[in-house]
Parts: structure tokens; C-alpha cells; sequence
């Protein structure tokens, strides 16, 4: 079950969103919903990343798929149930990355893809792009600053927005090795999917690092 913070005031600028039940519609809220994603520096055994609601609740981990010719991962439910995976496309100028519904890697099960808008970038910038739509106007943006571990998701529109990350900064997370970001969904949007983009936007921005 997710959970609302109580301090959330939605911006004056936003329109109502329209539900986005783009995974699923169990992961929708009528409320805004407040998550903390953890990133183990170190791979441990139970995943990749560990996703919790306000009160500290697992709701998502997220774990690399082995012995693949891909770099691939899977979001699991707190049962262990495959969600949605993700999946880098082997030669991509834009380094997309392709989601699919469940551990499934066919091209029917295409949720959605991300890419860096452009190959060249000072700042963080995504474009989303729902089912196997590639080359149309982008369904989502991701803006902000990887560096500073901020970054807005708005609609295709640029100015509706539909969630916001931030760096969290905690002593165990410093302690323990770990990388924190807190994220607000907004009302009526899909927090699994909202997961998934914060996952493949480290992903990238890790690759990149690695490369420089």
C-alpha cells in the first residue's frame, strides 16, 4: 500500500493529471504517493535497489539480470513477482532503453522506451515514449540535474508535472554505502512507471560516468 505525505501542496500551475495506469492500474493513487529509492552500492543479494513507501514498506526491488549478452534488469513487486523489465538497446546513438510488461523481452510487451534527448547533454534530459512508438512527439520528459540528483518528470507537454526526485541525505545512508533518492508521485500517475524512469535515468547516467 503507498502512503500520502501530508505536506504536499499540488503547484498552482498543474492541470489535473489523467489517470496513467501505464503499468497497471493497481499502481495508481488517488493521492500523492511518497517513495525512497535506495541504491546498494554494492550488489547484495536482494537486489539492486530497494524501493520503500513513508513508513518503510518494500514496495519494489530491482535486480540485474546475469549471464545476459544485455545489460537488463527487473522491477519485482514485495512478493517477488516480476513487474516490468528493462532492457538497453544494443546500438542506440541516444542510449535507449526498451521496458516490457513482467520479465517478458518480446516486442508486444513493449510498455514504453526512454532516450536521451540529445547525444550531447549539460544537463539531464529524457524522452519517453509510450509502447513501440520510437520517432513521434515524446509522452513524457525528463528534466534536471543528474549531478545534483534533481529532476522533474513532466508530460509530453513540458509543464504538466507528474513527479519530482531529489538526492536524500540520511547518516545510514552514508554509512552503509547507499545512494537515496526521494521521490512524489503526483495524484492519478503511475508510481511503478515513475520507478522504472528513475532506474534507467541512473543507469545512463552511470554508463556515462563510467565512460568519461
Amino acid at each position: 500500500m503507498a502512503y500520502t505525505s501530508s505536506s504536499y501542496a499540488q503547484p498552482s500551475h498543474m492541470a489535473n493529471p489523467m489517470a496513467m495506469g501505464i503499468v497497471g492500474p493497481k499502481f495508481l493513487a488517488p493521492y500523492p504517493v511518497d517513495l525512497t529509492i535506495v541504491r546498494k552500492l554494492m550488489s547484495l543479494s536482494d537486489g539492486n535497489f530497494g524501493v520503500t513507501d513513508v513508513n518503510g514498506n518494500i514496495m519494489f526491488k530491482v535486480k540485474a539480470k546475469h549471464l545476459s549478452l544485455r545489460d537488463r534488469r527487473v522491477l519485482l513487486d514485495a512478493s517477488g513477482i516480476p513487474v516490468l523489465s528493462f532492457q538497453k538497446k544494443l546500438i542506440s546513438l541516444h542510449n535507449r532503453w526498451v521496458v516490457f510488461r513482467g520479465d517478458s523481452s518480446d516486442s508486444k510487451d513493449i510498455i514504453f522506451s526512454a532516450k536521451q534527448s540529445s547525444l550531447v547533454q549539460f544537463k539531464t534530459s529524457l524522452d519517453v515514449f509510450l509502447g513501440n512508438n520510437e520517432h513521434g512527439n515524446c509522452d513524457f520528459k525528463v528534466k534536471g540535474s543528474w549531478f545534483d540528483r534533481s529532476c522533474t518528470i513532466y508530460a509530453g507537454d513540458g509543464r504538466t508535472i507528474v513527479a519530482q526526485m531529489h538526492k536524500k541525505h540520511t547518516v545510514q545512508s552514508i554509512a552503509l554505502g547507499k545512494d537515496t533518492f526521494a521521490v512524489t508521485v503526483y495524484p492519478n500517475v503511475d508510481y511503478a512507471f515513475i520507478v522504472a524512469l528513475v532506474v534507467i535515468l541512473h543507469e545512463i547516467n552511470e554508463e556515462k560516468n563510467d565512460v568519461e
